[in-house]
């Protein structure tokens, strides 16, 4: 690991032979943190007015400016939802400053809003294919019972979700098994609780959330659609604070607190269904379960070992579990969850050498069990990741970085069946993991950008190594319109079989020997602009294929007995689509509106009939979708929302009538169903306004309160989440429709923070 440095020193001194030479400039380095906590800011930015230098800070907070002509500059730091610092710095020849900043939150005055609308710097402009969420955004969207990260991801444009009950994210064209999820560096496989109603991810514990919808950089791989890569915060390193809430569904609370040279933060969050499963029991209703409940814990500690080094240790733990009598004789005794752990170690070499090197571990389990007639039967599958990372980011000039890495790791994946006892499958691969990148990041002049890379992956089982190219490319055609265009080839060694209307019982397969991995090609193209101070207008097209994509077949009655790559059909798919982003982020009415236009299509050999191969729409393909938010601060008390989301309806089969067939002179029938061809009718399409007040205040004078009120389906929209059908004597068919929020629901959650 200690040629690495350098390995890339050599390389960039090969670059530009007069670095070396070049000891007249100066440079600046630091971190950019929240004055109230400490917590550094990502992706926060630094730019002198009036030229075109500027930079952003990486996952880690930190920022660097090299090639610097000595002199006067006027530095300005800046971070939405924070106040602007301008500073004056004189630099010397050969002067290496190291600069921590420390930015303001903005506060909101009664009776005066302060206007802080600009046209935004370079550096400020997004990159292709990537959201930043902030989390008070997240908590104040109204969503269902519980502010959830996923749902708030899932209101931009080309992310879509497969019903009001899934916080799946499905994401230009691909499925939720498509999209990496990283927390604090490490891979969570099981993103879900309750089924799906929310994601894991605690919002009051999350610093950053970070989607990346396509043309992700080499830094990521290993899926073939998108990264949502999230952080945690560090905690506050300058007072002791904590908050708690109190919902209709769940519960949460999150302490942090300083300690000597770093912090720390614990948060908990537990489902508090107890009361109400017991009124819905006690009046003998059908359907309701024995026990239920969910909980999941974070935590975090941090600490400066010197100016140059930081370590830091991450934890999570969640677990579902439910016990569902049905019908008679049978039930359901059912447990899934996540474990997560990080070690994470970041140094400083020097102002323009930074790394981060970090040690993972992550565990998927999922046990259901049935009981029918007496007869237990049971699947049980895990999944083990541990794995080791290391990113270096070398700054050569001002207008030339280069990154690079690796991740090598042990995955293990576990699958068991048994049938009264009888273990029907077992199946276990374990499989080290290995991959690496370069990327280079390249301005010939202020104007064009451009970023090459390619990422190595190897996976054991099967011995498949497969390399990735990724390149960008970047064009400011002047101030306010920037033009970006890219691709990149994704492998893909992992798949989940997972039900559409529920997660809760999802089961991880990996790519073996006869078992190929799935892998992609997405080309994207961009126009960025910002005419107006305080209102950006993104514009974005994407097309994307899929090979090799591998499930399990549906048409093998017994698995038993059959080989592993027996198990498995493959088949393709492709996508494409527009997406069009406005976004106002500033004033007392912000917030954004985004279209898209999107095609998805699949296609497996002989589905859904022998000797076919056409494609054909998945459930979750959508045309259209628009989705609206705005948040309005009426004053420094109260606050609005608003969500509107309409979409076209999505794929399904419908039955279209039944025929009868007399096999044998008893004149015993067999009944059959003719149906439509497959997914080619729609549901009805689908509409939502959610509202929502959030009134501020202090709590006899101890605390912080914010008291939130909420509307769901305020119009009563009467959106299907299904077709039940069933056949008449008469051989038609008769269809009852399942809605997914049947009438208006109100929802109320109370906030202290001390």
């Amino acid at each position: 690991m200690r040629f690495l440095p350098f390995l890339l020193a050599a390389s960039a001194l090969w670059a530009n032979p007069h670095a070396a030479a070049a000891q007249e400039t100066a440079s600046l380095s630091g971190f950019i943190r929240d004055a109230a906590t400490g917590e550094t800011l990502l992706l926060a930015n630094l730019v002198v007015p009036g030229t075109s230098i500027g930079t952003a800070t990486n996952t880690s907070g930190y920022y660097t400016l090299t090639g610097l002509t000595p002199g006067d500059y006027t530095l300005r730091f800046s971070y939405i939802g924070y106040r602007d610092s301008t500073l004056d710095v004189a630099l010397a020849p050969g002067d290496r400053r190291r600069l921590d900043i420390d930015l303001y939150p903005e506060e909101f005055i009664v009776g005066e809003v302060v206007v802080t609308a600009r046209r935004q710097t370079d550096e400020e402009v997004r990159s292709l294919g990537v959201a930043q969420m902030k989390t008070d955004l997240v908590r104040a969207i109204p969503a269902i019972l519980e502010a959830d990260v996923f749902r708030s991801l899932q209101l931009l444009p080309g992310v879509k979700a497969a019903s009001d009950y899934s916080s799946g994210l499905y994401v230009r064209g691909g499925s939720p098994d498509q999209t990496l999820i990283l927390l604090d560096r490490t891979t969570v496989y099981n993103p879900s609780h309750f089924f799906g109603f929310f994601s894991t991810f605690n919002p009051d514990a999350v610093k950053d959330v970070r989607l990346y919808k396509g043309g992700y950089p080499a830094e990521y791989g290993g899926r073939l659609g998108a990264v949502v890569d999230i952080y945690n915060k560090d905690g506050n390193r300058n007072q002791t604070q904590g908050r708690v809430s109190l919902g209709l569904l769940a519960s949460r609370a999150i302490v942090e607190g300083p300690y000597r040279r770093g912090s720390w933060m614990l948060a908990v969050r537990r489902s508090t269904l107890e009361p109400l499963l017991a009124v819905l029991q006690n009046q003998d209703i059908d359907g309701i379960p024995d026990k239920f409940h969910f909980i999941d814990a974070n935590g975090k500690f941090n600490v400066d070992i010197s100016g140059d080094d930081r370590l830091s240790l991450s934890f999570y733990a969640g677990e579902d579990k439910l016990l569902l009598p049905f019908l008679d004789d049978a039930s359901i005794d059912l447990s899934y969850g996540n474990r997560t752990l990080s070690a994470n170690w970041t140094h400083i070499f020097s102002e323009r050498l930074f790394s981060n090197f970090t040690l993972t571990s992550s565990r998927y389990f999922s046990r259901p069990e049935f009981e029918i007639a007496g007869t237990p039967i049971t699947r049980s599958n895990n999944v083990y990741d541990q794995s080791l990372k290391a990113d270096v980011e070398y700054m050569v000039n001002d207008r030339h970085q280069i990154r690079a890495g690796f991740w090598s790791g042990i995955f293990t994946f576990r699958l068991r069946d048994e049938f009264d006892g009888e273990e029907s499958l077992f199946k276990r691969i374990q499989s080290p993991y290995s991959a690496f990148y370069v990327e280079d990041i390249f301005r010939p002049t202020p104007a064009w950008k451009i970023t090459g890379g390619v990422r190595g992956n190897y996976f054991a089982e099967g011995n498949y190594l497969r390399l990735e190219p990724r390149i960008g490319l970047e064009h400011q055609i002047n101030r306010a319109l920037r033009l970006q265009v890219g691709y990149g080839r994704y492998y893909q060694f992992l798949t989940l079989i997972t039900n559409e209307l529920f997660t809760g019982s999802d089961i991880w397969l990996t790519t073996a020997e006869g078992v190929p991995p799935a892998y992609g090609d997405q080309y994207v193209a961009g126009l960025k602009s910002n005419v107006l101070p305080g209102l950006n207008v993104d514009f974005e097209l994407y097309y994307r294929t899929m090979q090799d994509l591998f499930e399990l077949d549906p048409r093998i009655p017994d698995v038993s007995g059959l080989d592993y790559d027996e198990l498995f059909r493959f088949g393709q798919g492709y996508a494409y689509g527009a997406e069009v982003f406005v976004e106002k982020r500033s004033g007392r009415l912000n917030g954004y509106v985004g279209y898209t236009f999107g095609i998805t299509r699949r296609r497996f050999p002989d589905f859904p009939d022998p000797g076919q191969f056409d494609y054909y729409p998945p459930k979750y393909d959508r045309t259209h979708d628009v989705n609206a938010v705005a948040t309005y601060r009426l004053s420094k008390r109260w606050s609005l929302t608003g969500v509107w989301s309409m979409a076209t309806g999505q794929a399904y089969t419908r039955p279209r009538t039944q025929y009868r067939i007399i096999d044998n002179p008893l004149g015993s029938q067999v009944k059959n169903a003719l149906v439509s061809p497959f997914n080619a009718d729609r549901l009805p399409s689908y509409q939502r306004l959610d509202i929502g007040a959030s009134l501020f205040g202090r709590f006899f004078r101890i605390a912080d309160y914010e008291l939130q009120l909420q509307v769901l389906n305020v119009y009563n929209r009467r959106n299907v989440w299904f077709y039940f059908f069933d056949f008449e004597d008469d051989d038609t068919v008769k269809r009852e429709e399942v809605p997914m929020i049947p009438v208006p629901i109100p929802n109320i959650s109370f906030t202290l923070s001390f």
